[in-house]
């Protein structure tokens, strides 16, 4: 009995080590940056056009990145925006649109960019306003 034990203990142990890694590795990342609008020629924006803080949010999906607002569920970015996007491990690229943010949904842009480096640019489609960059690993 004491040894039935013993191997119960010993198997729980393997199963949860070897669980723990993907587990962790399916976990959503959220990596911000920033937006600035540029009134003037101000790259730190002013009192009446503060800058813009999105979010990517990688690891929800293998391959695939969210484009979306920082604040609380997930609104914030650019309405309409242009997001264009480099797969840097393998060349691909690509764009996307910004949802529009009507019904009650958040600007958002789901976009398929395949595992591996990734740089994304969120361009304005009004006024002049400084591109936000990012660069992440996508599972």
């Amino acid at each position: 009995m004491n040894l039935v034990r013993r191997l119960s203990v010993c198997a729980s142990v393997v199963i949860v080590s070897a669980l723990t890694p993907v587990a962790l590795a399916s976990a959503a990342v959220t990596v911000p940056f920033q937006i600035n609008p540029a009134p003037y020629g101000n790259p730190n924006g002013s009192f009446d056009a503060p800058a813009v803080r999105c979010v990517a949010v990688v690891g929800e999906q293998p391959g695939t990145v969210t484009i979306t607002g920082g604040k609380e569920d997930r609104w914030g970015c650019l309405l309409s925006s242009e997001v264009r996007w480099l797969n840097l491990s393998t060349g691909a690229s690509g764009s996307a649109r910004l949802s529009d943010g009507l019904h009650g949904f958040p600007a958002e842009a789901v976009v398929q960019t395949g595992t591996g480096q990734v740089a994304v640019a969120v361009l304005s489609v009004a006024g002049t306003i400084t591109p936000g960059v990012a660069s992440f690993y996508v599972p």
